[in-house]
């Protein structure tokens, strides 16, 4: 079963500046693509897949060189982000896709190559390298996915997707659920027609 442990972490100076940019070529790209599928839609009435989207990344990275500053697997995770939000809006499970900002919650997520170090550090692909972290309880099972973020005051968290290998809980149709209406006559009267008596006053001693 997947579970999220969220921890925080402590970039240095250095490595801030990294995850900055890639904040920011990873916010670019969702706004150029939401763009795209947006103006395309309202054209053609059809979409476009993340398949398509994800080939456009090397002609991209071609035309704007500072894209190329960013893991590469942060730029595709963010097109499958993007189509993931569009399934979630025409299934009636969310809002339309909105256009990102840099004033607000950055993220970015690798979806691989990550792995933990102790309970004190993060090894992050690319040039991000070995961040601090801490993390206060021991992390068991297979480390799927890391998105890091950076929330408005300035801190800094890594959520960790984890397969912790235990069988999901199944959906029990046994039971049943039982309104109760509390009267004056009765202490309560549930909808299958039970009746309970108020209780008797403590007499004083």
């Amino acid at each position: 079963m997947l579970k999220a442990v969220k921890v925080r972490i402590y970039p240095t100076d250095a490595q801030s500046v990294t995850l900055a940019r890639h904040f920011g070529c990873a916010r670019w790209l969702w706004n150029h693509c939401l763009s795209v599928m947006t103006a395309t839609y309202k054209t053609t009435g059809k979409g476009i897949s993340a398949f398509t989207m994800k080939k456009q990344i090397p002609l991209l990275k071609a035309e704007h060189e500072w894209l190329k500053e960013c893991y590469s697997q942060c730029l595709q995770q963010s097109v499958l982000n993007l189509s993931q939000a569009f399934q979630s809006f025409f299934a009636g499970r969310a809002q339309y896709p909105k256009f990102k900002s840099k004033h607000r919650r950055q993220s970015i997520q690798f979806p691989q190559n990550v792995s933990l170090l102790s309970d004190a550090a993060i090894k992050f692909p690319g040039s991000l390298g070995v961040v601090v972290a801490k993390i206060h309880r021991p992390i068991e099972g297979t480390l799927k996915t890391v998105t890091v973020s950076r929330n408005p005051d300035g801190k800094y968290f890594a959520s960790l997707l984890v397969e912790d290998g235990t069988a999901k809980p199944e959906l029990s149709s046994e039971g049943k659920a039982i309104g109760i209406d509390l009267g004056l006559t009765d202490f309560a009267i549930t909808s299958d027609g039970s009746k309970f008596p108020n209780p008797r006053p403590l007499k004083k001693l």
